[in-house]
């Protein structure tokens, strides 16, 4: 989700919520600590330099069980954000604790905002030798008549 994204669907909520992909909530009183613009300059093992940009947004709970991040509180600090920082309308990233800090994705299921899993993947495929996978096939599905006498494939 970019970041125009979430400004659109927060004038619409009553209440800030987020979830995890396996539908966990994050506690109601999380405070978002943090906005900001990561960018990061890199290398992939093809040798390509890359260049990636998020806008991100940090939860995290606190001891203050009674606290409420309304929509509008939200909204302020994004556009607080922008206007301080110079932030883009780019793709959000989520860190929230668990056992460690975890870097989410971010999606609206119509009622509260759903943390989503990321993983790690190669960039440059073709030119790290990664092997291409082979097409598995079962060999239940397979026809009994494959290979016939004569037929040229024994």
């Amino acid at each position: 989700m970019k970041l125009s994204s979430i400004k659109e669907i927060l004038p619409s909520l009553e209440n800030v919520e987020f979830q995890l992909e396996n539908g966990t909530m994050v506690p109601e009183h999380f405070h978002v600590t943090e906005v900001g613009m990561i960018t990061k300059n890199f290398i992939d093992c093809g040798g390509v330099i890359r260049k990636e940009k998020v806008v991100n947004l940090q939860l995290w709970n606190a001891n203050d069980l009674e606290h409420r991040l309304k929509p509008a509180k939200l909204l302020n600090i994004i556009r607080l954000s922008e206007e301080k920082l110079g932030i883009e309308d780019v793709e959000i990233e989520v860190e929230y604790q668990s056992n460690t800090i975890g870097k989410y994705d971010l999606e609206f299921n119509g009622k509260n905002f759903v943390l989503k899993n990321k993983t790690t993947a190669c960039l440059a495929e073709d030119a790290c030798g990664i092997p291409i996978e082979k097409q598995k096939k079962n060999l239940a599905e397979l026809s009994a008549n494959t290979c016939t006498p004569g037929g040229g494939c024994c």
